[in-house]
């Protein structure tokens, strides 16, 4: 197998080696195992095929995260096509704009997903018309993607080629425009290296903790399927639940965004459950407060891995220590992995010495080739070689990366990006809203919240947040809405007559470290 062929290729050796046993087991009972991911991830690629589905074309998942949605991936890579998700949580509104933004080929959903989505959307730019195939979620092996399976039929290996493009995971934009980052199989091959390195087997029972549209799962599936793990899959991520599986599988490693941490140590019978088999926790996605780092690891008695990485880096950057003092493990995201390099840069792209902060960079052989056709954003973040991440950071004499707020406005709600830009558009539609901030206020579990300034048209009836909530669910992902509202007489306004958004956050308490 080479690097050429990373996906189909592991699908295929996995299915000789592990054959019968469970790669992933659904929250009905039932599992798909490693021979029969293999089997039909071929039948649905020759359907594909016979819906004019060919090498390079964009292919689109309107899925949750079930084995429907593993089974399409796979069958993608096996025609060289390339697979983008698209976060189930989203609204019509936002998955029309990811729609707008990719253009695809083909779309494969359910009908749920695609309701709500303009007839235009599904089909403009669609070669031959409408080519949206909607599939109901499988209740059993028999029924995955049934209606675009071919009973026994296979497809050609493919020529192994490291430059092929496999993947786009979409993030949101700065403005509520959706980005693709682009990855191929020389990217997906450098994921499975940093995780597992070129070893077969070894895994064992895990729990899928993020939406598999995530760049976690989309980058990292090849590595997954390689040690034969059994991944149990979950309608919806709840504490309670989790952690009584935690303790059934004895899982080993504890894994997900720090507010799921946060959760699972507020189950109000933590303490009664047998959590002995735990020895490691890995947390990314959002920042992991001292506190909790220190909770964590007491109560757990494992070590506790902070992972700081990002969609465009693929998932891959910095990590601390399982066994760090705590100097690294509460106050730093630790040194890169792998082959990532960190370079800190000042405004004018100058690398700055170890203490001073600016802008965090990255090189890795596993981030983005660039934005799926958006040249100019590829441009503004790709210079030179570099990923310019856009966070503030330094590198203390240790090597340890050492985060120091953002340079945008974004922040991290439970481990999903939040745009204010984006959230603030949508709530000026309140006709009671005259003006409207969003800032973000550190939380305990969460990790960061978001708090609508408002400024209202009539000062005696101003807007409430449910109102505000209400005005927002149509458009906008629950993690987006707001979760407290501030109302103001007036905006702060900076000397360039912006909106002073450090004040803000004073006033609502959400000022960053």
């Amino acid at each position: 197998m080479t690097e050429g062929d990373e996906l189909p290729a592991t699908v295929r050796e996995a299915a000789h080696r592990f054959g019968t046993t469970p790669a992933f087991v659904t929250p009905g009972g039932w599992a798909l195992d490693h021979a029969t991911l293999d089997r039909v991830s071929d039948e649905v690629a020759a359907g594909l095929v016979e819906r004019g589905v060919a090498h390079g074309d964009l292919v689109v998942l309107l899925l949750p995260s079930t084995a429907d949605y593993v089974v399409a991936y796979v069958a993608a890579a096996k025609l060289g096509a390339v697979t983008a998700g698209v976060n189930p949580r989203y609204t019509p509104t936002e998955r029309a704009r990811v729609l707008a933004v990719a253009r695809p080929d083909v779309v494969i959903a359910t009908p749920d997903l695609a309701a709500g989505l303009p007839a235009d959307v599904l089909t403009d730019g669609l070669p031959d018309g409408d080519r949206t195939v909607l599939v109901e979620p499988a209740s059993r092996v028999e029924d995955l993607l049934a209606s675009l399976r071919v009973a026994g039929g296979r497809v050609p290996a493919l020529v192994p080629d490291p430059d092929r493009l496999v993947t786009v995971v979409f993030t949101s934009g700065t403005t509520g425009v959706p980005k693709g980052a682009v990855f191929g199989n020389r990217e997906l091959s450098a994921a499975r290296r940093f995780d597992v390195g070129h070893a077969w087997g070894g895994g064992g029972p895990a729990i899928s903790s993020t939406p598999f549209p995530h760049v976690g799962f989309m980058m990292k599936l090849p590595a997954m399927l390689r040690t034969g793990s059994t991944t149990h899959l979950l309608d919806r991520w709840r504490a309670a639940d989790v952690l009584r599986l935690v303790e059934e599988l004895r899982l080993p490693t504890v894994g997900g965004v720090a507010p799921q941490i946060a959760l699972l140590l507020r189950v109000p019978d933590f303490d009664r459950h047998d959590l002995t088999s735990v020895r490691a926790i890995i947390a990314g996605g959002a920042a992991s407060p001292p506190a909790l780092v220190r909770e964590a690891r007491e109560r757990f008695d494992a070590g506790y891995s902070i992972r700081y990485s990002s969609t465009e880096s693929g998932g891959v950057g910095t990590g601390t220590a399982f066994d760090a003092d705590d100097e690294e493990a509460l106050h730093t995201v630790g040194r890169p992995r792998g082959d990532v390099e960190i370079a800190i840069r000042d405004d004018a792209d100058r690398e700055l010495p170890p203490g001073e902060v600016g802008e965090v960079c990255l090189r890795s052989s596993c981030m983005l080739r660039g934005y799926w056709r958006d040249p100019g954003a590829t441009a503004a973040t790709l210079r030179d070689g570099w990923l310019h991440t856009g966070d503030l950071g330094s590198l203390d004499d240790r090597g340890l990366l050492r985060l120091a707020g953002r340079s945008r406005d974004m922040y991290i709600r439970g481990g999903y990006n939040v745009h204010p830009a984006e959230v603030e558009a949508v709530l000026s539609n309140h006709p009671g809203v005259a003006d409207v901030a969003v800032v973000a206020r550190p939380d305990p579990v969460m990790g960061e919240l978001g708090v609508a300034v408002v400024v209202p048209v009539d000062p005696d009836r101003p807007p409430t947040l449910a109102e505000l909530r209400d005005v927002g669910g149509s458009q906008l992902a629950g993690f987006k809405l707001p979760d407290d509202l501030v109302v103001l007489d007036h905006l702060p306004l900076t000397s360039m007559q912006k909106i002073d958004r450090e004040t803000l956050r004073r006033r609502v308490g959400g000022m960053r470290d």
